[in-house]
């Protein structure tokens, strides 16, 4: 129905002026940039529209985002903690060598001193009676130990093979009950016996009397004059000296240099070659590694 009053150009010359308009707009726009502020108010007014129409698929990714690096950080938080323990235990195992390699270089140090034909070996048994002091070691005629052969740790003298295996052997300590030790006063010279007394950190000194020259702090070596300590070894240090007036001897205790009660490596040393001893020597294994020879004195 067509409009009884016409108000107006037509719509033709309305759509050909728009066009134009816009033409001229964009070449002024384009040329002379002179719409940028306006350009400016227009995305200030429409931006809460934009963010409303962008707010679904950015709360989407954020929420993916977050749970992804919640999965990610627990996922890092146990490899890591793994890791740790990882590490730990390793560290722990460090710690046991490096006192290992401290041990084993004292030894070597102290087979230097000994200066004869040396063999280290480990302690793989602790005889757990009270009144025996005996331990068990990875050495035995296959590597040429023998009966009656000192053993020594980093320190001092720690006892002598008692039983030898094809494999092991057996150490009696020098503070078994049943063990004597001839010794001497390193300041003086004193003879005396070494006596065990079953306790792993004491020996005593019997039959000395009360005016015999020796005093706490005394060092007491091996004398040699029981024919399988050579002489010069320490033995212990003197702790306690008791004189009664009215008892013939002193009563005399002195602790063992040697570690007896923590060493796990000893010494097993050729310093004497009785008969019984240069078989079985003879018959050891020459290219054994953990044989050793040390220097010629």
């Amino acid at each position: 129905m067509k409009p009884i009053f016409t108000q107006g150009p037509s719509v033709t010359t309305r759509v050909v002026i728009a066009v134009m308009v816009s033409l001229a707009l964009m070449v002024v726009d384009h040329r002379y940039h002179h719409l940028e502020t306006v350009r400016s108010a227009l995305s200030v007014a429409t931006y809460p529209l934009h963010f409303i129409a962008d707010l679904p698929v950015s709360a989407t990714n954020w929420v993916t985002e977050v749970f992804a690096t919640r999965n990610h950080l627990e996922s890092e938080n146990q490899r890591l903690h793994k890791e740790n323990l990882h590490f730990r235990a390793r560290q722990q195992k460090f710690a046991a060598l490096e006192e290992e390699n401290m041990r084993l270089r004292n030894l070597l140090e102290s087979s230097f001193k000994v200066g004869e034909r040396i063999l280290i070996a480990e302690l793989i048994a602790v005889d757990l009676d009270p009144y025996r002091q005996q331990v068990l070691i990875n050495k035995g005629n296959t590597s040429g130990a023998y009966k009656g052969q000192p053993v020594l740790d980093a320190d001092a003298v720690m006892g002598q093979v008692v039983h030898v295996n094809r494999y092991n052997s057996t150490v009696l300590m020098i503070t078994d009950a049943s063990h004597a030790l001839p010794v001497q006063v390193n300041r003086n010279g004193l003879r005396t016996i070494a006596m065990g007394t079953g306790r792993i950190n004491e020996l005593e000194l019997p039959h000395l009397p009360n005016n015999a020259d020796i005093e706490v702090g005394d060092l007491l070596v091996t004398s040699g004059l029981g024919g399988r300590f050579p002489p010069g070894y320490p033995v212990a240090e003197v702790v306690s000296v008791e004189r009664e007036p009215q008892q013939p001897f002193a009563v005399i205790k002195a602790q063992p240099s040697a570690h007896l009660d923590r060493t796990r490596e000893a010494l097993l040393v050729w310093t004497l070659t009785p008969p019984e001893a240069r078989s079985e020597i003879a018959n050891a294994n020459p290219d054994d590694p953990d044989t050793t020879q040390g220097a010629e004195q």
